[in-house]
């Protein structure tokens, strides 16, 4: 299994590998050009990224919390808010190096084995709260699809955008609340499959998933989480002197998240550069402007996710060694205290 394991990492790696060489080779881009513009990064302009993959981690931490306290049993212990944003931090460096999908999925799951219910809190919790952040990428792409279509700009892609999302919460919540409240006919042994859809929508409802408070919440933070997505595109724009307008960079994100989602590459390698190229270009990018700001981007997040990442891991791990500590150092006087 470990030899399976280490083949498929191996294999998605010279995949996004060869999708990024490909994506150089077409658009002509020199790669030593691109490390020299990343190099003449200021510290400021870094700084000011690094805050921003802060925002988004918090915005992703508060998702998962709500999930949290929807999911976990009251026996359970309450997952502290410093807890969850060192699981989700290290969530989202594992996500430079595995695909997407499994990365905060194995962090969160880790980070609550000992916490009771660590597949439902740690594995549904994820798995609803980010299909919530694809949900709102699957509405913001029609906001792209129609301005691209009308040829607009980016003040018709911003309209289109905001109309969508005020559309997606009122739906979201009216069919969450519609779903709350429907009635379940009793379950029978005659139709098996359409029991197990009706035990598991039973399921739901008891569970407070249900709940339209609960979706629109995590689909305003998911809005939120695009909203910080974009600032840190622009953000890398300026500090690259790149270009590229920060509404194109909108306007293809949502397709670029889409593939991300769906990657079977180590942090979307190759395939989220290639989308990012391509989705520019349909909105007036050049491929080349494109593909250059593409692997600038990818080198510049890595490296601010380490920034941010390192530290908070290095911390709540200190904090954890000195709690056991302080624990043990108490039961030692407790039990000469007794004795």
């Amino acid at each position: 299994m470990r030899v399976r394991s280490v083949l498929l990492g191996l294999g998605s790696l010279t995949i996004g590998t060869a999708l990024l060489g490909l994506l150089l080779v077409i658009s002509r881009v020199d790669l030593r050009n691109i490390f020299q513009r990343v190099r003449r990064v200021d510290a400021l302009s870094f700084v000011e990224l690094s805050l921003l993959v802060g925002v988004n981690i918090c915005l992703s931490t508060q998702k998962w919390q709500i999930m949290d306290r929807v999911l976990r049993h009251r026996t359970d212990p309450e997952l502290p808010a410093f807890t969850a944003f060192a699981v989700t931090s290290a969530g989202n460096l594992l996500g430079q190096l595995l695909p997407v999908q499994l990365s905060m999925v194995v962090a969160r799951t880790l980070g609550t084995w000992t916490r009771g219910r660590a597949l439902r809190r740690g594995t549904v919790g994820t798995l609803v709260e980010q299909g919530f952040d694809l949900l709102a990428i699957c509405f913001l792409m029609i906001a792209s699809a129609g301005t691209r279509l009308l040829r607009g700009d980016g003040a018709l892609w911003l309209l289109l955008a905001i109309l969508i999302a005020l559309l997606a919460l009122g739906l979201v919540g009216a069919i969450t609340g519609w779903l709350r409240r429907v009635r379940i006919e009793p379950i029978t042994r005659s139709h098996m499959s359409l029991d197990r859809v009706k035990r598991s929508l039973l399921q739901l409802q008891e569970s407070g998933l249900l709940e339209a408070s609960v979706a629109r919440r995590l689909m305003a933070l998911s809005f939120a989480r695009f909203g910080v997505l974009v600032l840190m595109a622009g953000q890398v724009t300026a500090a690259i002197r790149a270009d590229v307008p920060v509404w194109r960079l909108a306007a293809a994100m949502p397709f670029v998240v889409f593939s991300n989602a769906v990657a079977v590459t180590p942090g979307g390698l190759g395939i989220t550069e290639l989308t990012y190229a391509a989705a520019l270009n349909l909105f007036g990018t050049p491929v080349a402007t494109g593909a250059a700001w593409a692997v600038a981007n990818r080198f510049l997040v890595i490296a601010a996710t380490f920034a941010v990442a390192i530290p908070v891991i290095s911390l709540f791990f200190a904090l954890s060694v000195w709690d056991r500590a302080r624990n043990a150092s108490g039961k030692i006087v407790a039990g000469q205290q007794e004795s």
